[in-house]
């Protein structure tokens, strides 16, 4: 853990807080069914390059949420990727009338995360999971990619979630200024946007994990939620 004391306080993230009614899927968008999900296993399967232990690469939620079990953690460095709050989102933490955003690898720059050592067993089943929580409309927002790290102990490979620019939901090139806005207003029945942020931000400090951008973010939108009271 860091030293360094976060704007964003657990109080200013509470002030964001609203209780909100699940509007449920867009109904005019096309949701990924069975044999896309089998498909897209496959494909990624097929385009694994070694045998070895599966590990996924974690850049936000699945640092402190994976889905699917772990048995190792590695601090790991991916080159030509960035986080960028560059996904549209209209549920889950915001909703259709308060917009808000959520986070992808957008293509550029280095990102340092988590590398997981998922378990050792049906790889399909392990993938099946992931691909749902990460992948639901078509066009997908996310693809998944095998991503080579860096870590203290040497290279690894390891599956990783990056934007998809054609994606639905894709939104890049929003001001600072707006994505600030959103974070510090939107929310939904999930929570809020600033609890996200929040909780990405604390989680890669407490791994000595320090991503200035995001830093800056955070105070932002402290900032931008304490003008509003």
């Amino acid at each position: 853990m860091t030293g360094r004391i976060m704007s964003l306080t657990e109080e200013l993230v509470a002030r964001c807080h609203r209780d909100v009614v699940d509007e449920g899927p867009d109904p005019a968008a096309q949701h990924l069914g069975e044999d896309d999900y089998a498909r897209m296993i496959e494909e990624t399967m097929a385009a694994r390059p070694d045998d070895g232990p599966l590990w996924l690469f974690a850049y936000g939620s699945l640092i402190w949420k994976p889905e699917v079990e772990h048995t190792e953690e590695k601090v790991a460095l991916v080159r030509g990727w960035h986080r960028s709050f560059c996904v549209n989102m209209t549920r889950w933490r915001a909703t259709k009338a308060q917009p808000g955003l959520m986070m992808a690898m957008d293509r550029g720059g280095q990102c340092k995360g988590v590398a997981l050592r998922l378990m050792d067993g049906d790889r399909r089943q392990q993938l099946d999971k992931l691909f749902r929580r990460e992948m639901t409309l078509k066009p997908s927002t996310y693809t998944p990619r095998w991503l080579k790290l860096s870590t203290e102990e040497g290279p690894l490979v390891a599956l990783g979630f990056v934007a998809n620019r054609k994606g639905r939901a894709y939104a890049g090139g929003i001001s600072e200024d707006e994505v600030v806005e959103r974070i510090a207003t939107s929310c939904g029945h999930w929570g809020s946007a600033a609890d996200y942020l929040y909780n990405v931000v604390k989680n890669l400090e407490q791994r000595a994990i320090h991503d200035r951008h995001l830093w800056r973010l955070q105070h932002l939108v402290a900032e931008r939620i304490a003008a509003r009271a």
